[in-house]
């Protein structure tokens, strides 16, 4: 599905632990500054990762979006490196460097040989507290982000339908603005709120270093100290306190767009990890959509021919309790409620017979070898930990596979029946409209 990419690619990443954990040392600077620090000596190379504690959640009203935006103006220079003169010094020395944006961090990342990775320490530190922040500039990006929404949402009736049901399932929770902004408050972000975001959020205080390769973690650390320890720590920001209330009975969006078939998605209100119900979720996330032999496309997509595509996602991995989606696309000349007995069809499967232990064994396996994935690539180790340390603490992710392991066909049942009820369900329906044609 077109709306879960970047969720899925950043959950992929978050879930290829390896099965023994590194040895991680950690240090905090004076300011505040958290640094975490993974020796792993297989490869010349090195990953430096700043992670900052603020995400789309974190943005005031009518300033949604500001997150994003600014993660695109962190590119866009200092006094001292002008615009895309940091990606060019990263690339000129063989790197790579990158960004994203979640709803609740925000990472900028480089990767490098490791004689190189200081070049890293020095950039890094330089734009945490010198960014321009060009009026005109920031109206400009301000454009290229409006339109990215264009493409990615308003033109893209999945991805559509998707924010429509975040904005119904949550009522009280920021979690409901998506992380690229309306496009209505994207219009009225000016270089003055881009600023004083700017300055709230990105110090020390407020961020997390996570280093992960070929260094010595002394020096290193000799070298963050020299590089960050005189930046102040500014101020403590304030946590998101909203709580979602309990939903008190089925929500139901409907989305009329030119789209070429009909779409169903549902979201239900789950914990997030570590709650100990958060394993048998994710492994009910597995058995419902872990490839082509799970129970959705059998059921859906190969025996009954109902849908092109069926899929769950459980994202676990939020600060805050989120949702556990399922979606399907119907088949050509199918009856999209149709669609949507089948899956809930598979819900109420799951809650009335319990998996078979084979079935779950299956499950485990494919979450484990996951982790094992992760076990050459630092970028992923350092990924690992920086998740973990947005939850709450990176020793975190020794508890995640020690739970999915003790996961029962019973816990999955139970979780079913517990969070998969209509009264606490939001359903989104994508109903194709005939293309107007502009020409007549």
């Amino acid at each position: 599905m077109k709306y879960f990419g970047i969720l899925l690619s950043v959950f992929f990443l978050c879930l290829s632990f390896s099965a023994g954990a590194a040895e991680v040392k950690e240090y905090t600077l004076k300011n505040g500054l958290k640094v975490l620090i993974i020796e792993e000596h297989k490869a010349p190379v090195a990953t430096f990762q700043i992670w900052y504690r603020v995400g789309a959640k974190d943005e005031p009203a009518g300033r949604s979006g500001l997150s994003h935006l600014l993660e695109h103006m962190m590119f866009k220079g200092t006094q001292k490196y002008g615009p895309s003169v940091l990606s060019k010094i990263v690339q000129k020395n063989g790197g790579t460097d990158n960004a994203y944006t979640t709803k609740d961090h925000t990472v900028y990342f480089e990767l490098l040989s490791s004689d190189r990775i200081t070049l890293a320490l020095e950039l890094e530190a330089d734009r945490m507290q010198n960014l321009i922040l060009d009026p005109k500039g920031t109206i400009s990006e301000r454009n290229v982000v409006m339109e990215e929404r264009r493409l990615r949402y308003e033109d893209d009736p999945q991805n559509a339908l998707f924010e429509e049901v975040m904005a119904a399932a949550f009522k009280a929770h920021p979690y409901q603005r998506p992380v690229i902004g309306w496009m209505s408050d994207l219009k009225n972000i000016d270089r003055e709120a881009l600023y004083d975001y700017y300055k709230t959020f990105y110090a020390p205080g407020n961020a997390v270093i996570v280093v992960a390769g070929d260094v010595d973690a002394e020096g290193m650390m000799k070298q963050i100290r020299d590089a960050f320890d005189a930046i102040p720590r500014g101020p403590i920001s304030e946590p998101v306190i909203s709580v979602e209330p309990d939903q008190q009975g089925e929500r139901r969006v409907i989305l009329r767009r030119e789209a070429e078939l009909p779409y169903v998605l549902m979201a239900y209100h789950t914990p997030s990890f570590p709650d100990e119900d958060s394993y048998a979720l994710d492994a009910l996330s597995i058995i419902l959509s872990g490839g082509k032999s799970a129970r959705l496309y059998q059921s859906l997509v190969y025996e009954n021919k109902l849908a092109l595509g069926a899929d769950a996602d459980y994202s676990g991995f939020s600060k805050n309790p989120y949702v556990f989606f399922l979606a399907a696309t119907a088949a050509p000349d199918k009856n999209i409620k149709d669609v949507e007995s089948a899956l809930l069809l598979e819900i109420e499967k799951i809650k009335k017979n319990i998996p078979s232990e084979l079935e779950l064994q299956k499950t485990k396996n494919q979450i484990e070898s996951s982790f094992i994935m992760g076990q050459d690539s630092i970028y992923v180790q350092a990924m690992q930990y920086g998740t973990f340390e947005m939850l709450g603490g990176w020793s975190l992710i020794n508890r995640y596979i020690e739970g999915i392991r003790k996961v029962t066909p019973e816990d999955v049942s139970r979780v079913a029946k517990k969070y998969f009820g209509e009264e606490n369900r939001t359903v989104g329906i994508l109903e194709p409209v005939k293309k107007v044609n502009s020409e007549q």
